[in-house]
């Protein structure tokens, strides 16, 4: 069931707000600092605590999985609405940093593939089946 975790998930959520918040205020900054990896952190090691006090069933651990998975994209689209227009207003900086970024992400896809294929190959040859008979 998805429903379970919901609650977690939101006063996750709602704690890392408000420590941003209140890292924002005593670093002089007009915004939030670090809520969102607050939130994640938090959320993080009370699914782990709770799992291991065995105070999870199934269907909880089910939920706060996939929770625990769509919060990154959750608090993406959370955060794209933060002062974007600012920022853009403020230089050419955001934006080449911002598409930067992308491409950088676009050109390591075929290095991250090459990677996990070299891993998945070494896996499957094991000592025990060597095509030549060890002597």
């Amino acid at each position: 069931m998805v429903i379970y975790g919901v609650a977690l998930l939101a006063i996750c959520t709602l704690v890392g707000a408000f420590v941003g918040d209140m890292l924002g205020i005593v670093l002089g900054v007009e915004s939030n600092v670090g809520g969102v990896g607050v939130g994640m952190l938090l959320l993080v090691l009370i699914v782990d605590a709770l799992k291991k006090k065995g105070k999870l069933e199934l269907k909880s651990q089910e939920g706060l999985n996939f929770w625990s998975s769509m919060y990154i994209p959750i608090v993406v689209a959370m955060s794209a609405q933060q002062n974007v227009v600012a920022a853009v207003k403020g230089g050419p900086v955001a934006i080449i940093a911002g598409a930067g970024s992308v491409v950088i992400s676009f050109l390591l896809v075929p290095v991250l593939s090459k990677i996990g294929q070299k891993q998945r190959n070494a896996e499957a040859i094991t000592p025990e089946y060597r095509e030549e008979p060890v002597r």
